[in-house]
């Protein structure tokens, strides 16, 4: 007989924030370390105007994002060759172990909602500096 304690649920309020690899400031949300979850994470970002990521792909999780409000752009590919932009409405799937590279051009925040499939988001967050010059500052 298992002695472990049943999941339960839970509301968050995303007030804290941590620094993740990637360069940005994420609002706390669902994760293994916030409620215990065992499969997937979700937060909210928001990247100021002239905002930039650094280089990067998650090793072993898939991404969707949720574009709440503003304008970005994102390259992405082996060589960050490809360029999409976002704006609020929309949906992106980001496969795992894509290289990418969100930037807000604008002079407006961007917020949006993200969801991955690993609880531990930041442990599968590989930075590309070599990538870095790909993409025009």
């Amino acid at each position: 007989m298992s002695t472990s304690r049943r999941p339960e649920c839970r509301v968050l309020r995303p007030e804290g924030t941590y620094a993740g690899k990637q360069g940005f400031d994420y609002f706390e949300g669902i994760a293994r370390q916030t409620v215990g979850s065992s499969g997937l994470c979700m937060h909210l970002l928001e990247i100021p105007p002239g905002g930039r990521a650094k280089a990067h792909k998650h090793d072993s999780h898939e991404t969707a994002i949720y574009v709440l409000e503003g304008e970005a752009v994102m390259w992405h590919g082996e060589r960050l060759e490809n360029m999409m932009h976002t704006k609020a409405g929309d949906l992106v799937y980001i496969p795992a172990n894509v290289p990418h590279l969100p930037v807000n051009l604008s002079d407006k925040p961007v917020r949006a909602i993200i969801a991955r499939t690993d609880p531990n988001e930041q442990e599968s967050v590989t930075l590309l500096p070599e990538l870095e010059s790909c993409v025009p500052r």
